[in-house]
């Protein structure tokens, strides 16, 4: 890895200094389960509680509308599984985009095994979702809306602020996948006018293995394990102490710098553009200019083999 010029952070970040030297902490002082009442446990149910608090203020919601998962693939899952299954008979539809994640795309197949009805939206040449197809889609079944905010791939910023508000008009819940969004955009869930939002630690220099899945009050879901009360018996076992306050020393890191970091990866990307550009004649650079993330860049080589370009890197 010496001299590697890494690219791939959207796939996974390296953890930051700060968060493994939290991390040891917990492994030592930590190391309770988190439901004794014994001094070990209430140090780690402490940790867990202040860990919650830090996520919570990242996102602007309450910490008890924070439920810890083991990353944002299982968060998906929740939201999307909790919610339907919580609805039946009256509400069985699902309106999410052509675009989404394995993650959210998988599960609404699964709805779809189990006899619910999902609307898989189009998308523009740039990427993003018309908020009118959204509105259009809505049935008096609908239960949900999901469309990620940050498409990983083209790095298209999706309207979700707009959707959201659609979807509240209409009486029908929203969750977004905010996992490439989280510590660069502004990811508010009152502002976003979000029920519920999924984010995952390891793509924001936190470890792997951990996420969350905000859940606005009074919002029902349905488990996806049974066990203990754990997580507001949402996610049940013993919580994962070291992951957890990975996750929360991450995200409060990268709240803290999120400006000067935007601008600085802005940079970055407009100069690895202008640079594909001047080498390389017919690249073609996919998403939008203006609105997308600062830190995706999409491109097609028309000359090249995109798998052997991969292996050489």
């Amino acid at each position: 890895m010496s001299g590697m010029i890494y690219l791939d952070y959207c796939a996974t970040t390296p953890v930051d200094p700060k968060v493994r030297e939290a991390m040891q902490y917990s492994l030592e002082a930590g190391y309770g389960n988190p439901s004794s009442m014994h001094s070990a446990g209430r140090e780690a149910a402490r940790l867990i509680d202040k860990s919650r608090c830090q996520v919570a203020d990242g996102i602007g919601c309450e910490p008890e509308e924070i439920i810890f998962t083991s990353g944002a693939t299982e968060a998906d899952n929740l939201a999307l599984l909790g919610v339907l299954r919580s609805k039946l008979p009256e509400k069985t539809h699902l309106i999410t985009s052509a675009i989404e994640h394995h993650a959210v795309l998988h599960a609404a197949q699964q709805l779809e095994r189990e006899g619910y009805a999902v609307t898989y939206l189009p998308v523009n040449s740039m990427g993003l979702v018309d908020p009118g197809t959204v509105r259009e889609a809505i049935r008096p079944e609908t239960a949900l809306i999901s469309i990620m905010m940050v498409n990983n791939e083209m790095g298209a910023i999706e309207p979700i602020e707009q959707i959201g508000r659609i979807a509240r008009e209409a009486g029908v819940l929203m969750h977004t996948d905010a996992v490439q969004a989280v510590g660069l955009l502004d990811v508010q869930v009152n502002k976003l006018n979000v029920d519920m939002l999924s984010l995952s630690a390891h793509k924001i220099y936190g470890p792997k293995g951990i996420g969350a899945l905000y859940v606005r009050k009074n919002t029902r879901l349905s488990p996806l394990i049974y066990g203990g009360p754990q997580e507001r018996s949402l996610r049940p076992g013993t919580e994962n102490v070291p992951g957890i306050v990975g996750l929360g020393t991450a995200l409060e890191l990268v709240t803290e710098h999120k400006p000067e970091e935007y601008q600085r990866l802005k940079r970055v990307r407009d100069q690895l553009i202008v640079g594909l550009n001047n080498c390389i004649p017919g690249i073609l650079i996919n998403g939008p200019e203006v609105e997308a993330a600062p830190h995706i860049v999409s491109a097609s080589f028309p000359h090249g083999d995109a798998e052997a370009m991969l292996l050489r890197l």
